[in-house]
């Protein structure tokens, strides 16, 4: 049997590091970055997804970044089927494809396959829309919960795009989500793979960097940002790009509904879920590596598992 070529995935949450290391190993090993990051795909999102600047992208390229507007919308789907052209690519480079972000859902996508759900129903969707304003989010989770009860006690009553998709799904499909997704197809990653995640030993130290990075945010302009996307683009505050964590602090903002310190308590509350989120992720994510993102040896750290592999 022939040997698989190598991959790294490189997972961690929000503000753990993830990129300071990836940039580094670039200089240090044969790899190249493709970014694993739903809000990074956006152009002229910059400030308020703490992309790498343009000093960092040229030293250390990243795929998969910048790669649609802020009007258009990127799938897991879509995103396992880039990440697989781009680590054949870079395979046949004869370098090794280092996969770098914080999107967990993108992650286990490309590892294990995708559940054969449903397309969106732009039409459905509009006339859930419209139920969602008439009677709330919480009457329609309530009706998900009569149909798809796993599915809608996974979810947090007033999550909006995730009970209202896992709705589409049964009114389209006629089945739960629930069903669907145990029908996964097996479609194993044709990689040695060696997956490292980035977890911190002390939950309060990343809460402290998460709330610093979001004042440097609010510093750098993230509401002049979104002034400006708003001016270039068509953009409504559902769309995919708008729900990015900071985004929709700034928007309500914009719009009057919040003050310039309820944004920033917002934004940062939101940034600890995120957290949160990811890194109930990353522990159930089978064979991780895990390694403390407050260790200060940390990319030294990530390279030795990488070599000794």
């Amino acid at each position: 049997m022939s040997k698989l070529p190598p991959a790294i995935f490189l997972m961690g949450p929000t503000a753990s590091g993830k990129t300071g290391v990836a940039v580094e190993l670039v200089q240090r090993m044969p790899v190249e970055l493709i970014s694993v990051d739903s809000a990074l795909v956006f152009r002229d999102m910059d400030i308020g997804t703490a992309k790498p600047d343009a000093a960092t992208l040229t030293r250390a390229p990243h795929h998969l970044i910048d790669i649609i507007d802020p009007t258009e919308a990127y799938s897991a789907a879509a995103f396992r089927k880039d990440a697989l052209r781009l680590m054949a690519d870079i395979t046949a480079r004869g370098k090794i494809p280092l996969l770098v972000g914080g999107t967990m859902l993108y992650f286990k996508a490309l590892r294990e396959g995708l559940s054969p759900l449903p397309q969106s129903d732009a039409a459905l969707r509009v006339e859930l829309d419209a139920e969602i304003a008439l009677h709330g989010i919480e009457q329609l989770h309530a009706k998900l919960a009569k149909v798809d009860a796993e599915t809608a006690a996974r979810l947090h009553p007033t999550d909006t795009q995730r009970v209202q998709r896992a709705m589409e799904i049964f009114l389209v499909s006629g089945k739960p989500m629930s069903e669907l997704i145990k029908h996964q197809e097996q479609n194993p990653l044709p990689y040695d793979l060696t997956p490292i995640a980035l977890i911190p030993s002390d939950r309060a130290v990343l809460h402290q960097r998460i709330a610093v990075r979001f004042e440097e945010m609010m510093k750098n302009g993230l509401v002049d940002e979104l002034r400006g996307l708003r001016d270039k683009y068509d953009l409504h505050r559902d769309m995919t790009s708008m729900r990015c964590v900071g985004y929709r602090q700034a928007w309500e903002f914009m719009d009057g509904e919040i003050s310039k310190a309820e944004l920033s308590e917002k934004g940062i509350a939101a940034t600890r879920q995120l957290a949160k989120r990811q890194l109930t992720w990353l522990r159930s994510m089978p064979d991780s590596i895990e390694i403390d993102c407050l260790s200060p040896d940390l990319t030294g750290q990530v390279a030795r598992i990488i070599e000794t592999k």
